[in-house]
């Protein structure tokens, strides 16, 4: 019996045949060339939202909630949908940049940037939501732990407050974990822009980087820190957001499979959403090399595997009403089924059950256009969900004498509309002015990063290989 090694070349993370300084070419020639006229019409449409959002916002000041659907019993309506909406969309950078840079895969450098943006972006469009809900907007200060002219004390027990927390951590160290991976990427901008007000812009976000090896070590440690300071967050805020939900007694919010339930759901939504916008983006710039088929088809594994976790929870909350013998839940579960928001239900059914299923098929997971549907079927399916949990619990309560329909109002629809055209003016600016792309951290999987691939005979750099054992049985004599 004899052992024969096989090595096989692991798949390229970097398609086609790129140097370094193609990479940097390709990357930031974007932000450093002239504006194109799309952009120009695609920031002027999100302008237009912007400001209708604006103008939404402002009158809800001056005549209060009451122009949203808001009734008795369903006191929170679209504003907290959107809320855990956003939140979770902004789930995915985080995952990416943070769990994944620790687990050391490599294929996150090609879309770890466009991730961290979104979820930026992603949360300050849920941000919006808590504070304008309050309907007093002007004294939202309340909820922060300072003190104030009335003494008035934040309820630590309320999850508005725990809110305050986990959005506001989680914010700040995205930002931060952004902005340090930027900076050796602001300082190749710098010595490649040609106008002065671009190097000295770029000069400045670049903190005086010179890529001497102390620069790097200290760009390393950072790094690290932030990833495992980001990782806990994770799973810690949209834990926090279920608890809005979880702590209260109202049925079908009651349960503790809404933790584990909102994170699988957040991930889910926030990879759908990282694939929409980037199938969009390597297409229009250019990038199909880096952000490839191989690196879509991972994001399509993980939403695989979460959307059967979200649809596994589904079904658990049917058992657990069935099995738990209490009425209050059994009836608010059957109403889901066959009540009057039957029609959310099925929907979400469909979008966030159904849907992923498709992608155990190796086909459909490499096909760009059915993945680019099927994200956008993703999200939608995730709002209904968010939609079916706010809504249908608070409308069908325990008295069926107070129950109510809801139903929102222009001025809910228009103020969601307008967070889109908030979160899209400012990915237009990150899109037209930074690089979407890690350029330092591509580099760093390409196969001239490891003097071990280089190839002597041919004296060209080769990929890595992997080395899976082959066991040939031979009978000897």
């Amino acid at each position: 019996m004899s052992t024969d090694y096989q090595y096989v070349p692991e798949p390229k993370l970097v398609k086609g045949d790129h140097s370094f300084r193609s990479i940097t070419d390709m990357i930031v020639k974007t932000p450093l060339s002239s504006t194109p006229n799309l952009w120009y019409l695609a920031f002027g449409l999100a302008n237009i939202l912007l400001i209708t959002l604006l103008g939404a916002i402002g009158y809800l000041i001056w005549d209060g909630t009451g122009i949203w659907g808001l009734n008795n019993p369903a006191g929170w309506g679209w504003a907290i949908i959107n809320f855990v909406w956003w939140v979770g969309i902004g789930h995915a950078g985080t995952l990416i940049s943070a769990i994944l840079f620790l687990f050391r895969q490599g294929w996150r450098t090609a879309i770890n940037r466009f991730a961290e943006a979104m979820t930026i972006f992603a949360v300050m469009c849920a941000g919006i939501f808590p504070a304008i809900h309050v309907g007093r907007i002007w004294v939202i200060y309340w909820v922060f732990p300072i003190p104030n002219q009335m003494a008035a004390w934040p309820n630590f027990s309320s999850p508005l407050l725990w809110d305050v927390f986990a959005v506001s951590t989680y914010f700040t160290v995205s930002l931060l974990f952004w902005y340090v991976g930027l900076i050796p990427d602001f300082a190749t901008l710098r010595d490649k822009a040609k106008s002065k007000v671009a190097k000295i812009s770029y000069g400045i976000a670049a903190l005086g980087w010179t890529g001497s090896f102390r620069n790097w070590w200290n760009y390393e440690k950072a790094y690290m820190i932030l990833a495992g300071l980001a990782t806990p967050l994770v799973l810690s805020v949209h834990t926090i957001v279920s608890f809005d939900f979880a702590v209260s007694v109202i049925p079908g919010w009651h349960s503790t499979i809404f933790p584990p339930y909102f994170v699988a759901g957040a991930i889910y939504s926030g990879f759908a959403m990282v694939l929409t916008l980037m199938l969009i983006a390597r297409k229009i710039y250019g990038l199909e090399d880096i952000m490839n088929i191989d690196i879509m088809e991972k994001m399509n594994l993980v939403m695989m595997v979460t959307g059967n976790l979200v649809a596994f929870a589904y079904l658990m909350e049917g058992f657990v009403a069935w099995y738990s013998g209490y009425i209050y839940e059994q009836g608010i579960f059957w109403l889901y089924v066959v009540g009057p928001y039957a029609w959310g239900f099925w929907i979400l059914m469909f979008c966030n059950v159904v849907t992923p299923q498709f992608l155990w098929f190796k086909n459909i997971r490499r096909n760009v256009a059915i993945t680019f549907v099927i994200s956008i079927i993703v999200n939608i399916g995730m709002w209904f969900e968010r939609f079916m949990i706010a809504v249908a619990s608070l409308s069908t309560d325990f008295m069926p004498s107070a129950w109510d329909y809801y139903s929102p109002t222009f001025w809910d629809i228009i103020i969601y509309i307008g967070t889109f055209g908030l979160f899209f003016t400012f990915f237009l600016l990150f899109l037209r002015f930074l690089p979407m792309v890690a350029i330092a951290e591509v580099k760093g999987v390409m196969p001239q990063a490891d003097p071990h691939n280089y190839d002597e005979e041919s004296q060209k750099f080769v990929e890595s290989k992997t080395e899976p054992v082959v066991v040939q049985q031979e009978q000897t004599v």
